[in-house]
């Protein structure tokens, strides 16, 4: 192929309606691509050697420009190229939102046995933000989630995390965070600040956040999308429960990593169905 590349959102997915444009240094248009339904560009338009220009465009998305240089050979290998949503940049309106959680995740992975993971979620949560009108860093978010929700795909392994030796949710029935305040990483990019409360223990966590913008909704809407990471140690929470299953490895890795995919809608309440 003389032009590959793959277009992805900043959460990954394929963008299949995307359109890349190849101009040469003059500004001529000199190749024309759609990606497949994965999102991929494959052109086998022969072209010269030398500089060029490529622009992606896909509706719904902020244009995306980058150089590329075609070889002797004829190829250009653009690789990834990531598009952001139409005003992803721009931040949500001020005001309250609810999370919906019928379109969000709260996930957690646990590495198992030292060679691969578990993945687990919860599937009972609620959560509220609070953009701030002057200063983003003011903005807060408040989230309860019930621990006894987890949900791994293991009716065996579910009751053992509900039990004492984890999760102890007949004690401890809720796990709450509270933001404290929260620090530009980036356009897009934010660290929050704030506190964990989890097996009946306080704790400062902060969560790498990404904000993936703003849209439309069928009911009339206005929802804003985020995705959202974070290491916790169970130790930490006092969580200490371990069966070694040799020198040095764990049945349960003793770190966790949490994943949170937010969908939230603007306003107090979430839409009637």
């Amino acid at each position: 192929m003389a032009l590959t590349a793959r277009i992805r959102t900043r959460d990954g997915w394929a963008v299949s309606h995307a359109v890349v444009t190849v101009t040469d240094m003059t500004g001529r248009q000199v190749l024309r691509a759609e990606a497949d339904g994965d999102g991929a560009v494959r052109d086998t338009t022969a072209l010269d050697p030398g500089a060029y220009t490529v622009i992606v465009t896909a509706v719904g998305y902020a244009p995306a420009a980058a150089s590329a240089i075609v070889t002797a050979s004829g190829r250009a290998e653009i690789g990834t190229v990531t598009l952001a949503r139409q005003g992803g940049t721009e931040l949500p309106p001020p005001g309250p939102w609810t999370v919906d959680p019928a379109h969000s995740s709260v996930g957690a992975v646990a590495q198992h046995l030292g060679i691969s993971s578990v993945h687990g979620r919860f599937t009972d949560f609620s959560a509220r933000i609070e953009i701030a009108p002057d200063e983003v860093e003011k903005s807060r978010v408040e989230a309860v989630i019930r621990a006894a929700s987890i949900d791994t795909g293991t009716d065996m392994r579910d009751t053992h995390l509900r039990s004492a030796d984890f999760l102890d949710v007949e004690q401890y029935p809720e796990i709450t965070y509270r933001s404290t305040d929260l620090s530009a990483a980036g356009s897009d990019r934010w660290t929050v600040h704030g506190e964990l409360t989890l097996h009946g223990v306080v704790r400062p966590v902060d969560l790498d956040l990404a904000y993936l913008g703003t849209g439309s909704d069928p009911w009339g809407g206005t929802r804003a999308a985020f995705r959202a990471t974070a290491e916790l140690r169970r130790e930490d929470f006092a969580m200490n429960y371990n069966q070694v299953v040799q020198a040095g490895i764990a049945a349960i890795g003793t770190t966790l990593k949490v994943e949170l995919d937010i969908q939230a809608v603007q306003g107090e309440s979430l839409p009637q169905a």
